[in-house]
């Protein structure tokens, strides 16, 4: 049987070099090279939807791949496709970089510039391991393979505009459909959710941020399981351990919740740090709630344009959640969307604080009335966003618009997340 081949190589002189020494191979079958972290991931995820005997055997990462960094590349691949061996080919085959590359995962290490002999040798034993593995998973060992959650982003625009309220709502709306849900504060210094939802806790985010490997069991000691079924990931009680959490442990972090949940739900606060930062980068959907007012629209904009200058997440990637909209404000959605540059939500949010004050106060914003205009709006915006299960009708208060999801994963020209990092200069 030959052995399935996928190069992950960004350029294209690489390209041309690696894909014509491994159709060299004896029984190799080179397939259509992916060019960047995002084609490779869709393209497993779509191989292994149909069945786990349609991936490749082997994949190829070249160390220059973007816009994901190769070693945590190679980490998403083997947390979501274990059947499925990689090799890193580098230029740096030092045993620092070994060392580092098998902890992520990899299966081998080739150094540059390739040699038929090493390249030859690597490729059959991490074949045969992989062919080993599909063999233990035939006899029914449970193995998620699939496309993975849906990871949706919720910042706000400035402080108060409705950023975690929009963000329980949405998950809350999204696990009463019957999908498995996760909400994740990630407003590190001021998050808020544990008092929306009166819940009391010991561990947080933070607990999870020096883990290198965060198994399932891991991830459930960490996870505080609330009375409506929501898995909920807060953040800790002390703000200054929020600088804890870094970029490369959110990466992982939402990594490892992508893999056991069918939505992840993340309320980014509206402070931009390195985590936030990490996690809006990787989301497939990324909202961003304003108000109808002068000041909120210019916070969204600047947060529009940083986000852009910072390689984050471009504007026409991004969605604007108008909340606490009325008729007569004389800034409209659409208004809104021309001085952003945004995509913008087909529901907007009505004004009516009155039908939460009660719930806000008491801590239990999860009991929200199902009549209330506010809780039947956020419902069918996470029908619009495709987070609830179709048909969803009006289940529960929420008034479902159909799956349409925004964005693609791990979408544009972006690198890890440093906000010291960024080219020319800027920030």
């Amino acid at each position: 049987m030959p052995t399935r081949i996928l190069p992950a190589v960004g350029d294209p002189d690489a390209v041309r070099s690696i894909t014509t020494l491994l159709s060299q191979l004896p029984d190799a079958e080179p397939v259509a090279p992916v060019t960047d972290s995002t084609q490779l991931v869709d393209t497993l995820a779509r191989l292994a939807a149909e069945s786990v005997d349609e991936l490749p055997e082997v994949v190829v990462v070249h160390e220059r791949i973007g816009p994901v960094p190769a070693l945590e590349l190679i980490r998403e691949v083997a947390l979501r496709f274990p059947a499925v061996g990689v090799i890193l080919v580098t230029s740096d085959p030092g045993p620092g970089l070994f060392q580092a590359a098998m902890d992520y995962g990899a299966r081998g290490l080739v150094a540059l510039p390739l040699g038929y002999e090493e390249l030859a040798s690597r490729v059959q034993a991490v074949a045969q391991w992989s062919v080993g593995v599909r063999r233990h998973l035939g006899s029914g060992v449970e193995v998620f393979t699939g496309a993975g959650g849906t990871v949706v982003t919720v910042s706000g625009a400035k402080g108060g505009v409705g950023t975690s309220l929009t963000a329980i709502q949405l998950a809350l709306a999204a696990q009463a459909s019957g999908r498995p849900t996760a909400l994740v504060d990630m407003d590190l210094q001021a998050g808020d959710v544990a008092s929306y939802l009166d819940v009391q806790f010991r561990r947080s985010v933070v607990d999870l941020a020096t883990i290198t490997d965060i198994s399932p069991r891991v991830l459930a000691d960490a996870v505080f399981r609330h009375d409506t079924g929501l898995a909920l990931l807060l953040a800790p009680g002390e703000g200054e351990r929020g600088e804890e959490v870094t970029d490369r442990a959110t990466r992982q972090i939402v990594s490892a919740l992508r893999s056991r949940y069918e939505v992840v739900v993340l309320d980014c606060g509206a402070q931009l740090g390195g985590a936030g930062a990490a996690a809006v980068e990787m989301a497939d959907t990324a909202l961003l709630v304003t108000t109808p007012d002068v000041v909120a629209v210019r916070g969204a904009k600047r947060a529009v344009r940083m986000w852009d200058r910072l390689q984050i997440r471009k504007a026409e990637e991004t969605t604007v959640v108008v909340n606490r909209h009325t008729r007569s404000t004389e800034i409209q959605p659409a208004l809104i969307q021309k001085i952003t540059g945004t995509a913008i939500a087909g529901t907007a949010v009505p004004a009516n604080f009155k039908e939460l004050q009660g719930a806000v106060d008491a801590g239990r914003v999860h009991d929200l009335d199902s009549r209330s205009t506010v809780k039947q709006a956020l419902w069918a915006l996470a029908g619009e966003l495709g987070l609830v299960k179709a048909p969803e009708g009006d289940r529960r208060g929420g008034r479902g618009r159909g799956e349409r999801g925004r964005g693609d994963r791990f979408r544009g020209d972006r690198g890890s997340v440093s906000l010291r990092r960024r080219k020319d200069g800027a920030g």
